[in-house]
C-alpha cells in the first residue's frame, strides 16, 4: 500500500521536528520534505509531488494563502491543510475560498492531525473540532447580536499589502514608491480597503491589522 506523502511547511524548526517524529510513527505516512517558508513550498510541491501539504498560516515572505493558490493551480491533486494558532473565522473562510482541505489548530491533540491527513488524502476535508463547534454556535447566534466584522478575505492582494504597510506607519507616498504606483492609485486602494472593512481612522486600521495578524505586536506600528 502506497504511503501518504506529506510536505511540512513551517518556519519553526522544533515544530517541524515534532511533526516529523509524530508522522514517522504512522505506517501509512511518509514525510518527503520540509520547508521554512511558503515560497519554498510552491517549488517543493512541484518537485516532490506530495499528497498532503501541512502549511503554517503565518510565515514571513510570500503569504501562505498565495502559495496555496499557486499550489492548487499547479497541482490540484495535492491537498493543503493549514496549521494555525488562531481560531479565526476569517482565516478559515479564506482557506476555504482558496481550496484548502483542512484547518488544524496547533494546540490540537496529535491524533487529530493524523486523522486530518488521512481524511484529506482520501478527498475529504477536516476542521479542528473546537473550531467546528464555534462555527456551529456562530450560525445559531446569527441575527441575535451585532453585525459581524467584514471579512479580511474580501480584500485584494494589493489592498492587503497596502493595509500592512499603512499599519506599519508607511506614508501613502512611500507605499506608492515601493510599488511604483501613483499616489492617487494608492489613495484609491486605501479608500477601498477602509470602506470594505468599515475602518475610519489610523488607530482602527492598526488595531484591525494586529487583530488579523497582518502585523505582529513586536513590530513597530508607527513610523
Amino acid at each position: 500500500m502506497a504511503k501518504i506523502k506529506v510536505l511540512l511547511t513551517d518556519d519553526h524548526t522544533l515544530f517541524r521536528d515534532g511533526i516529523r517524529t509524530l508522522l514517522a510513527a504512522e505506517s501509512d505516512m511518509e514525510v518527503v520534505g520540509e520547508c521554512a517558508n511558503a515560497l519554498d513550498a510552491v517549488a517543493s510541491a512541484q518537485q516532490l509531488r506530495p499528497d498532503v501539504i501541512l502549511m503554517d498560516i503565518g510565515m514571513a515572505g510570500m503569504s501562505s494563502f498565495e502559495a496555496t493558490r499557486q499550489i492548487r493551480k499547479d497541482r490540484p491533486e495535492t491537498k493543503v491543510v493549514f496549521l494555525s494558532m488562531y481560531d479565526d473565522e476569517d482565516y478559515l473562510a479564506e482557506c476555504v475560498d482558496i481550496g484548502a482541505s483542512g484547518y488544524i489548530l496547533k494546540d490540537s491533540p496529535a491524533e487529530q492531525l493524523v486523522t486530518a491527513i488521512r481524511e484529506v488524502s482520501r478527498g475529504g476535508s477536516y476542521l479542528s473540532p473546537r473550531l467546528l463547534t464555534r462555527l456551529v454556535d456562530g450560525f445559531r447566534m446569527q441575527g441575535h447580536g451585532p453585525a459581524r466584522q467584514p471579512r479580511f478575505g474580501t480584500l485584494t492582494k494589493r489592498e492587503r499589502e497596502i493595509l500592512k504597510m499603512l499599519a506599519e506607519g508607511r506614508s501613502v507616498k512611500e507605499i506608492a514608491g515601493s510599488f511604483e504606483l501613483s499616489v492617487k492609485t494608492v489613495e484609491a486602494h486605501k479608500f477601498n480597503l477602509m470602506r470594505k472593512l468599515d475602518i475610519h481612522n489610523k488607530a482602527q486600521l492598526v488595531q484591525y491589522a494586529i487583530q488579523k495578524k497582518v502585523i505582529r505586536l513586536q513590530e513597530p506600528v508607527f513610523g
